[in-house]
């Protein structure tokens, strides 16, 4: 049977620090203490943010193949400790456990991607004779490491958020000095573990739990040549600002919409949409929170999505049956509590849930939320829904696009001139069609826009991001 130890330490510059045990991680569904974690303080995170500035040269030196070792290596070794960080995010996160495998599954697609791109960090040649001043000139440019980097990962998906920041700056050559979230720390800390197993040269990388007021740190160091931030918008547009010169890349939240036409496969449509709005109980930035339905189909669906939702099992997310486990904790969902009463209290109908006990919130479902409710303006970031209706193409692009945020939408229809539409129209990073706005394979390019953030993620789009064009001119007499 899988175990967790009792304490972690933290990572400083490749290696394990164990100087306290100040951090308590919570098992997410009984409450109690699960293990306790060293905690990061302003020493501990100088020490890695100059211990990073220090491997900045060694790091850019590496060859593309010992990149490529490096990550490889953490395939096989991520594959080996499967079971157990399967289980530790179950406990840390309360993700019910056939989740937390599929989160595993992509931690090490992530790492496996970032090993084949390290080898494809490719330039360009370019022609500069466009014009007679410019004969007998040549340009070449490359891609070259930005220098150390800052990144902060989110608690929802602790293991693949924090993982699609450390393997594209492996894959790049970038030291970093990561803040993973203290609620659920333990993934980046076992990263930590497998790459203090490698080659990199000291200060490569620091895995340092700290409370949210030491973010801080990660931030305004004018060392740190890059911020990278998923989390909520209030927090990432506030870290930006006080980023300074460095570069930023914000993965920030949403209430995406899923469009279902009249000509959608209502079942498929259903069981995709139930996947949508209540994976992870919801507490994902591309979750299902808004259902756009065409008049003619929407009673059925309606109602065959109440059904469908009704039998979603809740409970302990350590059973295989359970598909709704606890939020992250009892704040955030008497929160969200608050805001469906806030929406029926505003004449909004009650489909189905709605229910709370401590930290575990029913599979909930809405119709006539009103426009201006929290439910509606904001991110629910939990296992909430409202149904929409629509009567024209233009009128559903325009409901979806009724929002300050802007990172997926989900489309179901079978027209292809109304994909083209969506895709022209939809002010979002990313269109999805014939599935939820929730689907994300690790390779794509994956980022929002409005308050949704900054650039872009998926392994190659983040190397990008972490490193500089650095550009050759010859001129040939």
């Amino acid at each position: 049977m899988t175990q967790l130890r009792d304490t972690y330490p933290l990572y400083v510059a490749n290696e394990a620090w164990a100087g306290n045990a100040d951090l308590e991680v919570t098992d997410k569904h009984t409450g109690d203490v699960a293990f306790r974690v060293a905690l990061a303080y302003p020493e501990q995170i100088e020490a890695g943010i100059a211990a990073a500035v220090e491997a900045a040269e060694p790091m850019a030196r590496m060859a593309s193949y010992e990149r490529q070792d490096v990550l490889a290596h953490c395939v096989a070794r991520l594959k080996e400790r499967f079971d157990e960080l399967a289980f530790a995010l179950c406990v840390e996160a309360g993700k019910p456990i056939k989740d937390a495998e599929g989160e595993v599954t992509r931690l090490i697609d992530t790492f496996r991607i970032a090993a084949e791109e390290s080898v494809r960090m490719t330039g360009e040649v370019q022609s500069l004779d466009i014009s007679a001043r410019a004969r007998g000139y040549q340009g070449i440019w490359k891609r070259v490491p930005i220098g150390p980097c800052s990144f902060i990962s989110p608690f929802n998906f602790p293991l693949n958020l924090a993982a699609h920041k450390i393997a594209p700056a492996i894959a790049v050559g970038c030291p970093f000095v990561m803040k993973p979230a203290s609620r659920t720390p333990l993934g980046a800390i076992i990263m930590g573990e497998v790459l203090a197993e490698t080659n990199l040269p000291k200060g490569a990388f620091s895995i340092l739990p700290a409370h949210r007021d030491g973010a801080d740190l990660f931030t305004e160091d004018d060392r740190l040549k890059l911020l990278s931030f998923t989390g909520s918008p209030g927090v990432g547009w506030d870290l930006k600002a006080k980023a300074g010169k460095k570069k930023v890349v914000l993965e920030l939240g949403g209430n995406a919409a899923v469009v279902i036409d009249r000509d959608a496969d209502l079942d498929d449509a259903v069981e995709r949409t139930v996947f949508g709005a209540f994976y992870q109980s919801g507490q994902s930035c591309i979750g299902v929170q808004r259902i756009v339905v065409h008049d003619e189909v929407y009673d059925a669906f309606r109602d065959k999505l109440v059904a469908r939702t009704k039998t979603l099992v809740a409970g302990n997310p350590h059973d295989r049956n359970t598909f709704i486990g606890p939020m992250i904790d009892v704040k955030e969902a008497e929160r969200l509590d608050r805001w469906i009463q806030e929406a029926v209290s505003g004449g909004a109908t009650l489909l189905c849930g709605g229910k709370r006990d401590g930290a575990m919130l029913e599979a909930t479902l809405l119709e006539g939320v009103g426009r201006d409710t929290k439910l509606n303006r904001e991110e629910a970031f939990g296992p909430v829904a409202f149904f929409e209706r629509f009567s024209t193409w233009e009128e559903a692009l325009a409901i979806v696009n009724d929002s300050k945020f802007g990172l997926q939408a989900g489309i179901f229809t079978r027209d292809l001139f109304q994909v083209l539409d969506a895709w022209d129209h939809l002010d979002v990073g990313g269109v999805v069609v014939n599935d939820v706005p929730s689907y994300r394979v690790d390779n794509m390019p994956y980022g929002g826009v409005k308050d949704s953030g900054l650039g872009r993620e998926g392994v190659r789009f983040a190397m990008e991001d972490m490193s500089e064009i650095r550009n050759l001119v010859i001129r040939r007499t």
